[in-house]
């Protein structure tokens, strides 16, 4: 299907070591290359992982010509000025979610894609997953009439994660495990939207640990969405119709979507088909992309990335938080912080050991999409 692609991996947390995993069961794609900011941590997940290469520093990684996707596995507060670096070099990405900490971040981030004429998606997984389709036809079909309301959570119970806390690090429950039901709620009820009501609770350091949001959109449908990182969910969505309604079973990773009637008799059932870790369909797409010379992907185009990333700026604006290096940004003259060429010394991981990531960071690489 696919020529064979070598792939590179930015970080080696939990979720970079799901997706060497899958990536080693996948065909037409080759794992090629790790880098961490520790020499010891890349050599470890390159045995174990069997990567040809492994890179004690992230220049290292993007100036590998033999790389032709890099695949960032970094916190969310470091994304920005991974994927730059990438894009500067010339290598197609795909980012994990959250894309960038903001909106103004996913712009700038883009932007610069596109004038240097680079490949970079969002991997927002669920996006990419053929269950989308299943779902959305389900619905379609009417057989739970018109559709008007969704519920939707996600929480877990990881709390007590460093990461998760960090201000500087865009910690929160929001850009972690919220941001899925507001894909969910894109993907299912379009971008129509009137209004956005919502609340948060705070950890100790200020940051949200647990939110609701509803999403009132022009056509009269209403979202309701919640998610946390102390407090386990059942991790399903909701849709309610005029003649029935239908369950999504795990909406972090679909497995099922099981439709009711109006007696609450469920009338028909529809399972996910066959996987790897489900990882599989955005390197899949990504392939894709680059196959056909595209600077996105169908499933995930930026235009999407951007609006969910406004949206999210607009929540944290409601909840009154702001990260660390968002007030250092607002602080610098226009002409600097509004310019992608930003001098490196403004950027957050400037502030890093050199040779060495920070403990929190490098323990807390992974991102909190599970394939279980």
């Amino acid at each position: 299907m696919f020529e064979k692609y070598n792939i590179g991996i930015m970080g080696t947390g939990n979720i970079a070591g799901i997706m060497a995993d899958t990536i080693k069961k996948m065909k037409g794609v080759k794992l090629y290359a790790v880098a961490s900011r520790t020499r010891v941590k890349a050599d470890a997940f390159a045995a174990k992982y069997g990567c040809k290469k492994a890179y004690d520093s992230y220049e290292d990684l993007v100036s590998d010509k033999k790389i032709d996707l890099i695949y960032i596995a970094t916190p969310h507060s470091e994304h920005y000025e991974n994927a730059r670096l990438c894009i500067l070099n010339g290598k197609p990405v795909l980012c994990e979610k959250a894309f960038t900490a903001n909106a103004q971040q996913a712009q700038e981030l883009i932007s610069l894609a596109r004038e240097k004429e680079v490949f970079i998606t969002e991997a927002m997984w669920i996006r990419y997953m053929p269950m989308v389709t299943t779902i959305q036809e389900v619905l379609g079909s009417g057989i739970i009439g018109e559709l008007k309301t969704l519920t939707a959570n996600l929480g877990y119970v990881v709390g007590d994660k460093p990461r998760l806390k960090e201000p500087s690090l865009a910690g929160g429950a929001l850009l972690d495990v919220g941001v899925y039901p507001l894909n969910l709620a894109a993907m299912l009820f379009g971008t129509g939207i009137e209004g956005i009501d919502s609340s948060c609770t705070y950890t100790e350091t200020g940051v949200d640990e647990q939110n609701s949001i509803t999403i009132r959109y022009t056509d009269g449908k209403v979202a309701v969405l919640n998610s946390s990182i102390v407090s386990l969910s059942d991790r399903k969505g909701v849709i309610y119709g005029t003649k029935g309604f239908a369950v999504i079973d795990n909406i972090n990773n679909f497995e099922a979507i099981r439709v009711y009637d109006d007696s609450y008799k469920q009338i028909a059932a529809y399972m996910r088909p066959k996987q790897i870790s489900g990882y599989e369909y955005e390197v899949e797409a990504c392939l894709k992309a680059l196959d056909n010379k595209e600077l996105e992907c169908v499933q995930m185009p930026h235009s999407e990335t951007i609006r969910i990333m406004r949206i999210m700026d607009e929540l944290r604006k409601q909840w009154g938080i702001r990260y660390p290096f968002e007030e250092d940004a607002a602080e610098q003259p226009e002409s600097q912080s509004e310019t992608v060429e930003q001098p490196e010394s403004q950027s957050e991981t400037a502030e890093q050991p050199a040779g060495g990531e920070s403990p929190v960071q490098e323990e807390q690489d992974a991102e909190l999409q599970s394939p279980e």
